[in-house]
Order: structure tokens, then sequence, then C-alpha cells
């Protein structure tokens, strides 16, 4: 799958399934430095991915600041052709200054068996 540099950074779309409903997100940076793979709220309401009296809220710390999140399990995760069940992500509000509509962490990377090729400019699944 082609990555798509904005700003020098590598973008993607994900493919999310939730409770029968299923949504493209675009705008998702590809980050091997984030632990957790995170979208906007904004994002993904459509799908009634929005919080619940239930959810625990936590507060995630990164270079860009402090944000709070819930977490919720999706019934799949796509990128490309490799899917994921039963996935968490986090869910926040996302405001870093530029159109961004989720991050692809090291948790999706590692499960999926990714490899990233920054010279063809591709991520793969060869694990798949």
């Amino acid at each position: 799958m082609r990555l798509d540099l904005r700003h020098e950074l590598p973008f993607v779309s994900l493919v999310l399934r939730y409770r029968g409903a299923s949504l493209v997100v675009p705008d998702v940076l590809v980050d091997t430095g984030s632990a957790s793979t995170i979208v906007a709220a904004d994002a993904v309401s459509a799908i009634g991915l929005i919080p619940e009296p239930t959810d625990i809220l936590r507060t995630l710390r990164g270079i860009g600041g402090r944000e709070v999140v819930f977490t919720r399990v999706l019934d799949q995760i796509q990128v490309g052709e490799r899917s994921l069940p039963r996935f968490m992500v986090e869910i926040g509000g996302m405001d870093y200054g530029f159109a961004i509509s989720g991050i692809l962490g090291m948790d999706f990377l590692l499960q999926a068996g990714a490899a990233i090729d920054l010279g063809r400019r591709e991520i793969d699944f060869p694990a798949s």
C-alpha cells in the first residue's frame, strides 16, 4: 500500500468496522513513535463511536502535549488488504494544528506484521 507523504510525514487511510457500520478514515499518520492507535472523535462519531457513561477516560502524554481519550474495541480495523479483528483504539480530539484523523501506532503495526519501506514509500504486510 502506498504511503501518502504530506509535510514529510507518512499517511494512510483506515477502514473501521463497528457494530455493523463501516467507515473509511483518511489522513491517518503512520507513527512508529506512538505505542497505540488513536482516531479523531469527529471522524468516527457517524458510526456510533461516541463516549458512553461507563467509559473510563485516560490522559495521553506525548510530544504534542496531553489529550484525553476513551477506548473502544472495534469489530475490525483494516489498512490496505490487512485487517485485524477485535482491535482496541483510543478516541480523542486530535487537535494538532493540521489535518489528521488518526494515528496508526505500534500496536497495529506489530500485530499486523507491517513492513515500512520509506525508499519506495510503501507499507506492506508480508506476514499476513
